[in-house]
């Protein structure tokens, strides 16, 4: 895949950023079962600063995706606190979560979750839009340039690769400018040079927007690139 940028991986945490834009304190999620309550999160705390790039690892079913919609406020917690840009998203309901995920955060999911029925520029101008911009097609196509589909704009999802649907979906998500980008197994349904051109362009763009990076996935070479890392086992934080 040709992509404008050149790679790149996190270089070391800017000094100046060194202050948490995202942080959680005691999470923990249990489920009720037709005979029990299943916990899938206990007891995680955590801080991530602005400007960083964190991975978080585990072996499947260890609550990685768990603790990531925790964090994205996807989902609430059974117990503890998420505080997103000096917001307590508890205090916050399901309308204001989703107000201040507008504001602050973008995402990038495994299953790149495109409109089909949308082009590539119009699934890129949509949560532009969903914030009241008035002109959303100039951000739009700049962005989708800058990721290398600029001859791609009218393409709908199915005309495209699997590599320029994530790539779409990384330029949906950073076409706000957010200053939190959530990413969940971004090269799970990608080969292998797909999948590294494509975690080249994100951290290619979180270091140059600035945007903090939250990053699940199972893949140690990709997580190293990070500037930290978290593992999570059977629910609980045992590293980092």
């Amino acid at each position: 895949m040709n992509v404008a940028m050149q790679p790149a991986s996190a270089g070391a945490e800017p000094s100046a950023r060194r202050v948490p834009v995202l942080s959680a304190s005691a999470l923990t999620k249990t489920v009720s079962l037709p005979d029990r309550q299943l916990t899938i999160l206990e007891d995680v705390s955590l801080k991530v600063n602005g400007g960083e790039a964190l991975a978080i690892v585990g072996a499947s079913g260890s609550g990685k995706s768990t603790l990531l919609s925790l964090l994205a406020g996807l989902d609430v917690p059974s117990s503890g606190e998420v505080n997103l840009g000096g917001q307590s998203l508890s205090a916050l309901d399901e309308d204001g979560r989703a107000k201040l995920r507008g504001e602050m955060v973008g995402f990038v999911f495994q299953s790149f979750q495109l409109l089909p029925a949308l082009t590539a520029l119009e699934n890129v101008m949509l949560p532009l839009e969903l914030l009241g911009q008035r002109e959303p097609e100039p951000a739009a196509r700049a962005i989708l340039t800058r990721v290398g589909l600029g001859e791609r704009l009218e393409h709908y999802p199915r005309q495209l690769s699997g590599g320029e649907q994530q790539r779409v979906a990384i330029a949906r998500a950073f076409v706000t400018r957010p200053k939190v980008l959530f990413a969940d197994e971004p090269t799970g349904n990608l080969d292998t040079e797909t999948g590294n051109a494509v975690v080249d362009l994100l951290f290619e763009l979180n270091q140059l927007e600035g945007a903090t990076l939250v990053l699940v996935t199972h893949d140690e070479r990709l997580a190293a690139r990070c500037h930290r890392q978290i593992r999570l086992a059977s629910g609980r934080l045992v590293e980092g």
